[in-house]
């Protein structure tokens, strides 16, 4: 699409959510849209949501950046539909690429960068060398809300150059004993044998004296997906959700020293593997032909995630007048991913087979925060503390018990100071520095032949490079109405390339670790500037963001082999947001979201080649529309459009495609059913990663077919 047709396209939408009359309070209706299936007006205030992934506590609705709250019941209705993480985030989150439909969430990408993930500000990325898996470490059952910062941020450390995902577990439902149970089955629409699947989810909460608790377990056992020519969905090296099964579990008990102070620690446990009975049939890219399936006995193990989480927190509410919140974690990750037609070797009956890698990634870490209000006539709140990360990885090959990335230990120290003050009733400041400090320590190792795993390549000397970055934000909010809002912000992120993938791909000799240039840091710098309106039944939020960095990464495929190059890299785009609450019963949500960017590929300081859809997500359009019938009756309906997109590359240009899901909730007078469809029309289509983000017959998948899903729910 050229940019002319894109720039009346964002017209045109501005255009009509600004024709609608606003109303009163966007704060208020900022929680108020998140709320119910079926949103409904109500001229009761609703109390502010506090964020916890900003450390100053921000109210969403007043920060100066652009935030997304996705609320348990907003939750719930994409869970009626799919099950798939990454279709959820997308479906809910602007800017965020489609969903691959698998283990991998390698393209899947925000505002063209990588998000951070946390699990209760528990960072789940792994910077070290990343297996893109890290969006499946909790299942959503477990997830009470979802808090998303648009855009580069350095508040949680290292990985946050897109932005930051937050999943907050669930916490305690009130005094007694609180349980919950519920099943889903699922389908391809022609109800074949190993297209079924279900899942089982329980969870019981409760509160005793001083103390409160929750223990939750779910186990999801996933068919095989078909296409919308019903033809099995092809499966992919780097792990499959499909044909796979999981389980979570989850735990965490708190004490309550006293009205102020409290001691809570919070397990989780998830593992996903696959069922390893299918095998990929190649498909033909230039003929339009996608990869396919067949039963079949694989080689080697099957892929699968296994991280297990752990955290202690400590929070005083007054602690010689500040708030005070302490954390200590660890994460225990593992990945491994399926075989290859890479590392040959020899079995004890002479065959030759592949080996397949795992990556093993520890982190131990720490979080303390202090912050004080009502400062300087109670308009100055300031929050400042210490973060420590260490982070120990590597890449093994499983069967012979080689090191194909050597072990990393990463170590990472940051102050930070953040303060905001009201000038007037309604403007607002908002400033913070963080100084990050990180070591390196890799020994000397020698690099593996992937084409034949008796020989090495290279040896390259060990070394222990530091790092240091200090890192600003600044930003300013204006209330200009009781309706209207105007902000703009600046941040910058911090973030360290893929250091496994740089290692591993060295063949040169000579090299050492101090010396490459391929591990420094990456930061990026994100300018955002944006406007809310919020008025009775109406919100609308739209935002223009550029996001820059003079030394990013952009991954490209050489020799089959992905290689993170370094380069300058330039990204700008516009999020355009609405809810309407038609009347009491009906509710419609619209986003468009359109980005662009550019790489400096010759090294001459300018960006001159656009970015591939391994960065950049295409234009899209949502809408989505929520209905209560009745008291027992009500229903979800979404949309999705991903406009075509052309790039220099002609290989890599993407033919746009809709999508339909639908869900119907219906309360029993015990429990509540719900059937939801994902893919309602039957779109026949071949996924965004597979047509814009590589060129590969091995990758050419098509997407999801029509899918059923019932589900029963019970609380008690």
């Amino acid at each position: 699409m050229s940019s002319a047709r894109h720039r009346s396209t964002v017209v045109l939408i501005a255009a009509t959510f600004c024709s609608a009359p606003p109303a009163v309070g966007f704060a208020q209706t900022q929680e108020a849209d998140q709320g119910a299936v079926a949103p409904a007006a109500s001229s009761t205030e609703l109390a502010p949501v506090v964020v916890s992934a900003t450390r100053n506590k921000g109210i969403a609705g007043q920060t100066p950046q652009k935030v997304t709250i996705i609320t348990r019941e907003q939750i719930e209705q994409q869970l009626a539909i799919s099950n798939d993480p990454g279709q959820v985030l997308s479906n809910l989150i602007p800017s965020y690429s489609p969903s691959r439909q698998k283990l991998s969430n390698a393209g899947e990408t925000f505002r063209g960068r990588s998000p951070l993930f946390l699990v209760d500000g528990v960072p789940q990325s792994n910077p070290l060398r990343d297996s893109a898996r890290d969006s499946y470490t909790i299942d959503l059952s477990m997830v009470e809300r979802i808090e998303v910062i648009h855009g580069a941020s350095a508040e949680h450390g290292l990985g946050a150059t897109g932005g930051i995902i937050n999943y907050v577990t669930k916490r305690p439902e009130g005094a007694g004993l609180k349980q919950h149970a519920g099943v889903r089955l699922s389908s391809d629409d022609d109800f074949d044998d190993d297209g079924l699947g279900y899942k089982l989810d329980y969870r019981l909460s409760g509160q005793s004296g001083d103390w409160d608790y929750l223990g939750a377990a779910s186990v999801h056992e996933r068919g095989v997906h078909y296409s919308g020519d019903d033809r099995p969905v092809g499966v992919a090296y780097p792990g499959e959700i499909q044909n796979s099964s999981s389980h979570d579990l989850l735990g965490k008990v708190r004490y309550w020293i006293d009205g102020d102070q409290s001691v809570e620690l919070t397990a989780n446990h998830f593992e996903l593997e696959g069922n390893n009975d299918y095998v990929p049939i190649t498909g033909d890219r230039d003929a339009g032909i996608p990869t396919t399936a067949k039963k079949g006995d694989p080689d080697g193990d099957p892929g699968f995630n296994d991280v297990t989480t752990l955290s202690l927190s400590y929070g005083h509410g007054d602690w010689f007048g500040n708030g005070l919140d302490a954390k200590l974690y660890s994460q225990r990750f593992r990945a491994r991913f399926a075989t290859t037609p890479y590392f040959p070797y020899l079995d004890d009956a002479g065959n030759t087979r592949y080996d397949q890698t795992r990556n093993e990634s520890d982190k131990l870490g720490g979080k303390f925060t202090a912050s004080r209000a009502g400062m300087l006539d109670d308009r100055l709140t300031l929050t400042t503390g210490v973060d420590l990360l260490q982070d120990e990885t590597r890449q093994v090959l499983v069967h012979t018990d080689r090191t194909y990335v050597p072990e990393t230990q990463f170590r990472n120290y940051a102050a930070f100071l953040q303060g905001d003050v009201d000038v007037t009733d309604t403007l607002s400041l908002h400033a913070g520095v963080r100084h990050e400090q990180a070591e390196l320590d890799v020994d000397t190792f020698r690099t593996i032949d992937r084409s034949n795993v008796t020989q090495d390549n290279v040896t390259v000397d060990g070394g222990t490079p530091e790092f240091d970055e200090t890192l600003f934000n600044a930003g300013v909010v204006y209330q200009v109405t009781t309706w209207g809002q105007l902000y703009a912000n600046y941040s910058e992120g911090f973030g360290m390339p893929d250091v496994g993938r740089v290692l591993r791909g060295i063949d040169e000799p000579g090299r050492d670790v101090d010396t490459l240039l391929e591990l420094e840091p990456i930061v990026t710098d994100n300018r955002e500037i944006g406007a809310r309106v919020g008025w009775d039944r109406y919100r609308f939020e739209l935002s223009y963001y550029e996001s820059n960095s003079d030394y990013g990464e952009r991954l490209t495929e050489v020799d089959g082999v992905w290689v993170g190059k370094r380069e300058k890299t330039e990204i700008q785009g516009v999020e355009i947001s609405g809810d309407v609450q038609l009347n009491d019963a009906h509710g419609l949500r619209v986003s468009y979201t359109h980005a662009d960017g550019e790489s400096d590929t010759d090294g001459d300081g300018r960006v001159d080649t656009d970015l591939t859809g391994i960065n950049i997500a295409p234009d899209t359009l949502t809408v989505a529309w929520s209905a209560t019938w009745h008291s027992r009756l009500s229903s979800h309906l979404q949309a999705s459009y991903y406009f075509d997109r052309e790039v220099d590359d002609p290989e890599l240009e993407f033919d746009g495609y809709s999508l339909v899901d639908a869900a119907v909730t219906y309360r029993l007078p015990v429990g509540r059913m719900t059937v939801g469809v994902e893919n309602l029309l039957d779109e026949d289509y071949f996924t965004y990663y597979s047509q814009a983000a590589r060129v590969s017959d091995d990758y050419y998948f098509k997407g999801r077919g029509r899918t059923v899903s019932v589900g029963y729910q019970l609380d008690f």
